[in-house]
């Protein structure tokens, strides 16, 4: 996923925050084909200002068939094509949902969570938005805070303060995305959201989505790489077209 400021530049970076966290955790990979999964699962992807001008009809010919497109981030930042980019998305067929970049340092998960439904991650039952999805990773601005500087118990707080407030002026529980990594140096592996928030689980150059946390028991997408076929990162559904419209809807 992408951050709009980088550990050198503040808002005008090109490195995602996708990769940060993976060089962070020395993990980072080349770019893989999608993984081979059984029939049925959906490619998609997910993109921000660093795409700019997407051409949505070549991704839809070349595989794509959801995406999820960058909105805000913490209370002061929006996506400058966000509206380009998720009106081309729709014009071009591709189900389509917004998303947060999370900075719990700087401001309460239910005040991100205002500003992101007012500039973008609203929902509708239209069967072609997707649901409101949080971004909640490594701080990509300063590697030794790594949990924002938040105890356990704090950002499991703020991701429920966010995920409250979503609800409250959506109708829908945000999806989560995270790494299994990440989510149990932070939250301590908490268990409280797997039965309310679908799982959007990163996991790079590999054949499998591996563990999951949290208690989740399946992933709802999986992002598998950060390069590919189609434009930002690269992500799977766990279900075929019929399965995403009715996700979409709230079914």
């Amino acid at each position: 996923m992408a951050s709009e400021r980088t550990l050198l530049r503040r808002r005008a970076g090109v490195l995602t925050a996708a990769t940060a966290a993976l060089v962070l955790a020395g993990t980072a990979t080349a770019a893989a084909g999608p993984p081979e999964l059984a029939s049925g699962s959906l490619r998609g992807h997910d993109v921000s200002s660093h795409q700019q001008h997407v051409d949505w009809a070549a991704a839809r010919s070349k595989g794509a068939r959801f995406v999820y497109v960058k909105a805000t981030e913490s209370t002061g930042y929006r996506n400058p094509y966000f509206s380009e980019q998720y009106d081309g998305a729709r014009g071009a067929g591709l189900v389509r949902g917004a998303y947060h970049f999370a900075l719990p340092d700087e401001s309460s998960g239910a005040r991100q969570a205002k500003y992101f439904v007012q500039h973008g991650g609203d929902w509708q039952a239209d069967g072609w938005t997707l649901p409101p999805a949080l971004d909640v990773e490594y701080n990509p601005y300063n590697k030794k805070r790594k949990c924002y500087g938040l105890s356990k118990k704090r950002m499991v707080r703020w991701i429920r303060s966010f995920s409250d407030e979503v609800r409250k002026e959506t109708g829908r529980r945000p999806v989560i995305y995270t790494t299994s990594q990440w989510w149990k140096l932070c939250t301590g592996n908490s268990r409280a959201f797997s039965s309310g928030n679908p799982l959007w689980i990163a996991r790079h150059g590999d054949s499998s989505p591996g563990p999951l946390p949290g208690g989740w028991r399946y992933w709802t997408f999986w992002q598998y790489d950060i390069r590919g076929g189609l434009p930002g990162d690269q992500n799977l559904f766990n279900g075929p077209a019929g399965r995403l419209r009715s996700f979409a809807r709230g079914k």
